[in-house]
């Protein structure tokens, strides 16, 4: 991958009469980490979907490659894979289908095999042509977490990817997320658990009171 920059400069954002955060910036590249902390409520989530261009700050500009992302449309999107508290999951489709189509709307196109190779990792063989409203919230989880293993995407934002994972899903969601950023891959992430994925070239961006 070339080497690439997510850049947010000044970010304020405010619900209502509470100011969630302002004067927020930082920049992430590629084979980076950060770590998006702080309280419930904090505004993890909402800095988040600044930064996937889902929503709109106050003030303040986030930019990838220097070019703010109002300027950007779908040029952006082809490089962003963003991951948010509900799973995209249609609950009459197989997982093998919901994961086809998951893939087909972020424009990358894969082969039954593939689908089910990712499917195998993240632990649901056996589970590829169960309709998904008949899995428990973290065989759902797996599905929108297999996304990962076969997207061309450069910048992953991940909110709380780990959530409802066991032992084995988790490590293997860390090894996937490590070899990311090895290939010079980005990951903007939140999470309550601890993980080893912690590296010199990992950061902590805290929001509000840091303990």
């Amino acid at each position: 991958m070339p080497d690439l920059t997510l850049e947010f400069s000044n970010l304020e954002v405010q619900r209502g009469d509470r100011l969630l955060f302002s004067r927020l910036s930082g920049a992430v590249s590629s084979h980076e980490l950060l770590f998006v902390k702080g309280e419930n409520g904090s505004g993890k989530s909402t800095l988040l979907r600044c930064l996937a261009g889902l929503y709109a700050p106050d003030e303040g500009t986030v930019c990838w490659q220097g070019q703010e992302l109002g300027r950007l449309g779908e040029e952006y999107r082809r490089n962003l894979l963003y991951l948010g508290h509900l799973n995209g999951i249609k609950a009459n489709l197989t997982a093998l289908e919901n994961l086809r189509f998951l893939c087909t709307v972020e424009g990358s196109v894969h082969g039954n095999r593939d689908i089910q190779n990712a499917l195998h990792k993240m632990g649901l063989a056996g589970f590829e042509d169960v309709p998904a409203r008949m899995l428990s919230q973290g065989q759902k989880r797996r599905i929108a977490l297999s996304r990962l293993m076969l997207s061309t995407a450069a910048l992953w934002v991940l909110d709380e990817p780990f959530t409802a994972l066991d032992v084995h899903a988790v490590e293997m969601l860390q090894s996937v997320i490590s070899a990311h950023l090895e290939n010079g891959g980005i990951v903007v992430i939140t999470t309550h658990q601890e993980t080893p994925l912690t590296t010199d070239s990992s950061r902590t961006l805290w929001l509000g009171r840091q303990p």
